[in-house]
């Protein structure tokens, strides 16, 4: 029971951060910023586009986004400024919350601007259809070095969940011994202050003459 409720936590984590996609509003002079948690030495790949209410017309300055792609520990992996489109691609070299930024310009009067953005990593993060297209693979084989790539993904999310099972343990031990010395040390205290109260006791008897 507990190997297929740890299989079903790697299945839902994986899902989980498989792909980002998604149409939001932008106001003017205001920031959003999207996280996704990206194991290391995952392949991650994004685009993102302004979208134009009318096609005909080019998008305007005051309609262009600034955007900044970053790591959880701050390091940039793309930077782009008054563009209306873009993407970006990288193998991430730390665990953790990649954030992509976007900010749009101070408009007079003010407006909006309506933002495309799509972002996978893992086994998403590769195009399949045109992996098929350009090898002229059979669709046996294509789908086989599809499940072959879902495997690897499923077998580093497992070394990484164990990863973090032994920090959590370690983390265990070092907190229960923190707390075992901290009994003993209030247990040595409590006793302390009980003999100097009997030694008081004993000795204001004494003096009383009551012993």
């Amino acid at each position: 029971m507990l190997k297929w409720s740890f299989l079903v936590s790697v299945l839902l984590g994986l899902m989980s951060t498989v792909a980002v996609s998604m149409r939001f509003e932008l106001q003017s002079g205001g920031t959003k910023c999207i996280s996704d948690d990206i194991k290391t030495n995952a392949m991650t790949v994004g685009k993102y586009s302004v979208i134009s209410p009318n096609e005909d017309v080019p998008i305007p300055d005051s309609s262009k986004l600034t955007v900044r792609v970053s790591s959880p520990h701050g390091n940039t992996y793309h930077n782009a400024d008054n563009v209306d489109s873009g993407n970006f691609a990288f193998t991430a070299a730390e665990s953790g919350d990649y954030t992509a930024c976007f900010w749009a310009p101070e408009q007079k009067p003010p407006g909006s601007v309506t933002v495309e953005f799509d972002w996978r990593s893992g086994v998403s993060s590769k195009d399949w259809s045109k992996v098929a297209k350009k090898g002229q693979i059979e669709i046996m084989e294509y789908e086989l070095k599809k499940l072959y790539d879902t495997v690897i993904s499923i077998h580093d999310e497992m070394f990484y969940l164990r990863e973090r099972e032994e920090e959590m343990q370690q983390l265990n031990r070092s907190t229960n011994a923190k707390m075992a010395t901290f009994s003993i040390l209030s247990l040595g205290v409590c006793l302390s202050v009980a003999g100097l109260q009997l030694w008081h006791l004993r000795a204001f008897f004494e003096r009383k003459k009551l012993l």
